[in-house]
């Protein structure tokens, strides 16, 4: 439901065991409050249209070669991006070393190969493991948009879990993907279907967007962008 802010958010009676917070201290600078609402599909493919999604698929996609796909598309209230097939690699543990991510490099990397059978092309992610992946579309998010990124439904309940930060306004680029593999069996990741869902909210434009203070993680290309200080 929308959330309309005049304020920092605080619980109506005040959070259990924390003081509240007055409402007399300023989210924004604007006269009027901000209202923080998703957008629907029609509003998403509009923007889609101006660029924000490349490519963009404008409905739920269920099936590819007549054959059971893990949705992506358009749906009513989100965005369910792809896996591109192009780059997986896996954490890979280096005896003695300790993982800075302040010098982060392809060596604690592995490449994953894509393989392919009747149910499609996907790569094997091993049991309590950690990959980096790319998504297949491109975005460029408006200054006044920030999209937040869930898991599916279909592999949480196959103990994987997908990490992806928030897509801020002024962001462009290919998501770098993170996922893990929770459970104790391997677990096949599809390419070419959906990952996770992106879920758009549009408030007031804020002073300075990502694009304004160049963001380190601005631009990224069609493969894994590595941690960067």
């Amino acid at each position: 439901f929308p959330v309309t802010i005049a304020g920092l958010p605080r619980h109506p009676s005040g959070p259990p065991g924390r003081s509240s917070v007055q409402a007399t201290q300023p989210l924004v600078t604007s006269s009027h409050p901000t209202r923080f609402m998703p957008l629907n599909d029609l509003q998403i493919a509009a923007l889609a249209e101006g660029g924000m999604i490349t490519p963009f698929f404008p409905r739920l996609i269920r099936k590819l070669n007549n054959h059971p796909a893990i949705s992506f598309g358009l749906s009513s209230f989100g965005y369910d991006i792809t896996l591109s097939p192009k780059e997986f690699r896996i954490f890979r543990r280096i005896p003695g070393e300790v993982v800075d991510p302040k010098a982060f490099t392809m060596d604690h990397l592995e490449w994953s190969t894509l393989q392919q059978d009747s149910q499609g092309s996907f790569f094997i992610l091993p049991a309590h493991s950690y990959a980096l992946a790319v998504s297949l579309e491109h975005f460029k998010i408006p200054a006044d948009v920030i999209a937040i990124c869930l898991g599916k439904s279909t592999y949480a309940r196959t103990g994987v879990i997908v990490n992806v930060t928030p897509l801020e306004p002024g962001w462009t680029g290919h998501l770098t993907i993170e996922i893990s593999n929770s459970s104790d069996s391997d677990v096949r990741v599809y390419a070419n279907e959906g990952i996770a869902q992106l879920v758009f909210h549009r408030g007031t434009p804020p002073a300075t967007t990502y694009a304004d203070r160049s963001g380190k993680y601005q631009g990224q290309q069609h493969q894994i962008t590595l941690a960067k200080v």
